[in-house]
């Protein structure tokens, strides 16, 4: 069953990114299938985001890779939707494979002091889903307040 919307893309329509601002991101593999329960393959998603192609568009702030989706807390260099695109093709291009439902979901952060607590939320993301008790024992995330 396709769980993408149709149309959904049009959402973006008339929506611009500004480089040097924070955003929170969402994207999701194809059918929500959970190939990131794969430790290699998990792995290989939080080594993506400090690949030199991937940094160029946007500083990371904070990440989880979950079983079937990712998280990402950025600052923007260049367009978010090629910093998504990026980071979707390096780990596509990895694995070989399309894995990637089309689109992400972005909200934008409009004040510096959002930043920590959007990152906490991030990260206990897997406590939520039941994955761990403590964020320490879910190895797929990173924060740059460590």
């Amino acid at each position: 069953m396709d769980r993408h919307l149709p149309h959904s893309h049009s959402l973006r329509k008339g929506r611009h990114s500004l480089p040097g601002h924070w955003y929170l991101v969402t994207f999701a593999t194809q059918e929500r299938r959970p190939i990131f329960l794969n430790h290699l393959t998990a792995r290989l998603a939080c080594r993506s985001f400090y690949a030199e192609s991937v940094r160029h568009q946007a500083s990371t702030l904070s990440f989880v890779v979950m079983p079937d989706h990712v998280h990402w807390l950025l600052r923007l260099d260049g367009q978010l939707s090629d910093a998504v695109r990026i980071y979707k093709a390096r780990i596509s291009t990895g694995l070989g494979q399309k894995i990637w439902q089309p689109g992400f979901h972005d909200r934008a952060l409009r004040r510096e002091e959002d930043l920590k607590p959007a990152a906490r939320y991030l990260v206990a993301n897997p406590i939520r889903a039941g994955l761990v008790e403590h964020t320490c024992d879910y190895p797929y995330w990173d924060a740059i307040w460590l």
